[in-house]
């Protein structure tokens, strides 16, 4: 078996692994494959594995990549940072754009999403632990700009996403994404059922079991399904 191939299978064992440990059913959990600087070649012997949605954090390099998968039944998720001159691209090229941060981004991407590809999936970014080197929502705004957004004509807002403190203890990791799932369930308070959000974007390679344990519905995992990038 090639070595994505067993990394996948390796990290699926993770997964259900937490799951059945907090009482999940692992199939409410979705292994989004991170290929950002990686290669088609790697993102095919991926899907020879069976994954099927992919993430990129780079706008050109991914439509580079969607440009040439485009026969592949692929679903791909944007989830690096998000410039308003860069919206269009996104909007027309994306199933779903996890990094929304603010709602000029958010407004952007609906008008520019075309009617013809139906509602693009969103999660709004929250920068959970206050980190002034990252992008997000702070969470004593989130809940207003959130109700605001879920109003927009061409999105669907689907959930939340944040990345925890990277050198926070497994306890620590897990009071992040507590406060992101309590923060989901405030917006749900004042939607209607069918606008409540179901999606938790949370959880990448150093931290998917505590991000499952509360609640997460995708993980985001690169390094531990393609091997550390090169220098």
């Amino acid at each position: 078996m090639p070595k994505i191939e067993n990394n996948i299978d390796d990290v699926s064992k993770r997964i259900d692994q937490s799951a059945a440990e907090y009482g999940r059913d692992p199939g409410e959990i979705l292994l989004l494959a991170v290929s950002k600087t990686r290669s088609v070649e790697h993102i095919r012997q991926a899907m020879d594995a069976g994954l099927t949605h992919f993430a990129e954090n780079y706008l050109q390099e991914a439509l580079d990549k969607i440009t040439e998968l485009k026969a592949e039944d692929l679903c791909w998720h944007f989830i690096g940072p998000l410039q308003s001159n860069k919206t269009r691209n996104a909007a027309e090229n994306f199933s779903w754009v996890h990094s929304v941060d603010r709602l000029k981004i958010a407004t952007r991407l609906s008008d520019q999403r075309p009617e013809s590809l139906g509602p693009l999936n969103i999660c709004l970014q929250v920068n959970i632990d206050n980190e002034p080197s990252k992008s997000g929502f702070h969470a004593d705004d989130l809940v207003p700009i959130a109700l605001q957004i879920a109003q927009l004509p061409n999105l669907r807002l689907r959930g939340l996403m944040a990345i925890p403190r990277a050198d926070n203890s497994f306890q620590e990791q897990q009071a992040a994404f507590q406060r992101l799932a309590e923060l989901r369930q405030q917006i749900n308070q004042s939607l209607d059922n069918s606008e409540k959000l179901d999606t938790l974007s949370m959880g990448m390679s150093g931290d998917l079991e505590a991000a499952i344990s509360q609640g997460s519905t995708m993980v985001r995992v690169g390094t531990d399904i393609f091997g550390k990038r090169e220098q």
